[in-house]
């Protein structure tokens, strides 16, 4: 056998093996990159949209009441809150919320 016919039968098919392999674990790496930068940013919302439910909460617990569009924006703002998986945490600030009375717009 030459040096020739032994490259080919294992040296050629065992450099695309080692070149596949490297593609793969590239890209392997490249994804669980992006999966972790995309539950970062996914906990990131989640924690400033529950910071301003807070905010919306106790500014209008010491108003006595929240207004219509408070109501609303609060709302808005817990559909997404929740539809990032939350775990019920904002549940009873939520509940207390609806439990201020309706103050008028001025």
């Amino acid at each position: 056998m030459t040096v020739y016919n032994w490259l080919s039968l294992v040296g050629i098919p065992a450099l695309f093996a080692a070149i596949v392999v490297g593609v793969y674990k590239a890209l392997v790496g490249k994804f669980k990159r992006a999966n972790d930068q995309y539950i970062a940013i996914k906990l990131a919302i989640q924690a400033m949209l529950r910071d301003r439910l807070y905010q919306i909460y106790h500014e209008c617990k010491q108003a006595n009441g929240a207004t219509h569009i408070e109501r609303e924006n609060f709302n808005n703002l817990y559909v997404q809150y929740h539809a990032l998986g939350a775990n019920g945490v904002m549940d009873d600030t939520r509940a207390k919320f609806f439990a201020l009375p309706i103050i008028d717009e001025e």
